[in-house]
């Protein structure tokens, strides 16, 4: 938690500066993951929990609304004492004058904190204005017999105060993009320590002693932000290491998949008559061919028939559902198939889908569309292929149990296109 120079004074931009600060809570974000309760981490997805952090830690300037200002006036009592124009007889006490006082109001969205930190690039003469709620709030006071141009002398401390807010904002904008490479940094390497550890442990062969008064729960500490994100929820039970194919077997695994495509194209008489179940078999030829006969069709799994399952040592490492492309209802229904047999061990998935017919760009639009729709997606994965995207859901009993569904779109050739 940082602190301020006093607000009192009516001084912006002159407290601690800007690079300390994003210091301070680069290092607050690396104490937090540390603090954290090692099966609660473990527990949590690792991408939901770097996402929490990300927003917790990262800096909001303000942008001032000058659209929506306003004005408003009163009669005041003005000291003139220090007055040096004006003929005073004792200018040790003060002496008042009738005079008026004009507010201008200018609301903001952002952090309000932020007027007070220090830019690298700042002035010795900062301007000066205070902070009310979610509004700046400049004041004039002017005696009467006085004459002053308020809205100019607006104009410039507004210029000035939007001048030390751009440059906050673009040292905050470079802050703000390194935070999701420290955020997962910070968890991954937590994560491969309590792994390392467990595995020192598990090798001893020893039952491991609970440790009394372990926590449960993780409890949040105070934060500065007015709107607290919420740490991903998560059991804190002790944490069970779980069978994953790596990406390059995964990427394997799909890139013969899509050989089959160059199959299709040299013989397509071949394949223009063909279901569902007849395509998924010479699919299964191809895997078979790789994987030693580990890939099986029409397995039974978890809650039902999986069209496609790749097993090794026992335990089900891919799996994939073959549908014909007949709009996006089916396609739902096609999703919602898959997570409905796919048990917490299955990491990495997939949706074939064949298309006969139908404009390849219109079935790309309706995948995406109803994909991003579905209750139990989370993100989509930046995935470069120009006939497939690649998505994380998590299992429907547990949102950190994820799942990784790559769907590829394949045209096949159709009776009218062979002759």
């Amino acid at each position: 938690m940082f602190r301020y120079a006093d607000k009192s004074s009516g001084l912006l931009f002159s407290s601690q500066g800007l690079s300390d600060l994003t210091a301070k809570l680069a290092k607050g974000l690396r104490d937090e993951v540390e603090s954290i309760d090692p099966n609660r981490l473990l527990n949590t997805a690792p991408a939901d929990l770097a996402a929490y952090l990300v927003e917790k830690y990262r800096l909001d300037p303000p942008t001032l609304r000058r659209d929506e200002w306003s004005a408003e006036e009163s009669e005041t009592k003005i000291d003139v004492s220090g007055d040096q124009n004006r003929w005073i007889s004792d200018r040790s006490r003060p002496f008042y004058v009738p005079g008026q006082r004009i507010d201008v109001e200018v609301p903001f969205d952002g952090d309000s904190e932020l007027f007070y930190v220090r830019p690298n690039q700042f002035s010795i003469s900062p301007p000066r204005a205070a902070v009310r709620g979610r509004s700046l709030l400049l004041s004039f006071e002017i005696p009467h017999e006085q004459e002053r141009d308020v809205r100019s002398e607006t104009d410039r401390s507004l210029a000035e105060i939007e001048q030390n807010l751009s440059r906050i904002r673009g040292e905050a904008d470079q802050y703000n993009r390194s935070l999701p490479y420290e955020a997962e940094t910070a968890v991954s390497n937590r994560r491969a320590r309590l792994l390392a550890n467990q595995g020192r442990v598990a090798a001893l062969g020893i039952p491991l002693k609970k440790r009394a008064g372990a926590p449960s729960t993780y409890a949040m500490p105070d934060v500065r932000r007015r709107i607290v994100p919420t740490l991903p929820p998560a059991a804190s039970v002790p944490y069970e290491p779980e069978p994953v194919l790596d990406a390059e077997h995964y990427e394997h695994v799909l890139s013969v998949v899509q050989n089959m495509v160059q199959v299709m194209e040299r013989s397509p008489s071949s394949f223009a008559h063909m279901g569902e179940e007849a395509l998924r078999d010479h699919f299964l030829v191809q895997l078979n061919g790789q994987f030693e006969g580990r890939a099986t069709g029409e397995t039974f799994n978890a809650g039902g028939k999986t069209d496609v399952l790749l097993r090794e040592n026992g335990r089900n490492v891919f799996i994939a559902e073959c549908k014909f492309w007949k709009g996006p209802k089916h396609y739902a229904e096609t999703i919602d198939q898959l997570l409905g047999y796919s048990s917490w061990r299955d990491a990495k998935t997939a949706i074939l889908v064949f298309n006969r017919g139908t404009s390849t760009s219109t079935v790309l639009d309706g995948v995406r569309d109803r994909t991003e729709a579905h209750q139990y997606w989370k993100r989509t994965v930046d995935w470069k292929h120009e006939s497939g995207f690649r998505y994380v859901f998590h299992h429907p009993g547990d949102r950190n149990r994820e799942l990784t569904v790559t769907v590829l779109v394949f045209d096949v050739p159709s009776p009218s296109s062979t002759g």
